[in-house]
């Protein structure tokens, strides 16, 4: 017999723990904004110092946000998304619906 527990196990009781589901809410939601400002920086050409300039921001500070480890304000967000050619739109939406 094996005494390793299966990552789902660990995974379950580390999200049980109190606070732990609104960190791993906030985490996704760091990573989700990350992901999406490289994709459509990338599909853009353009480079990481090159949105960072258009932003007023400096380089790490956009390789920090594209790989989540950062929550960006508001602020920030409308200064990235604009030098994309984005919009931004932040949307109330009820826990039973949300992905």
């Amino acid at each position: 017999m094996s005494d390793r527990t299966s990552w789902r196990a660990v995974r379950e009781e580390i999200l049980g723990r109190p606070g732990a589901g609104a960190a791993h809410g906030a985490a996704c939601i760091r990573f989700e904004l990350g992901e999406a400002v490289r994709l459509r920086r990338e599909a853009l050409g353009m480079t990481q110092a090159k949105l960072a300039a258009a932003c007023g921001m400096q380089q790490s500070a956009v390789a920090r946000f594209e790989t989540g480890g950062t929550m960006p304000t508001i602020v920030v967000l409308e200064r990235l998304v604009s030098a994309l050619g984005m919009r931004l739109t932040v949307e109330p939406e009820p826990l039973d619906q949300a992905g």
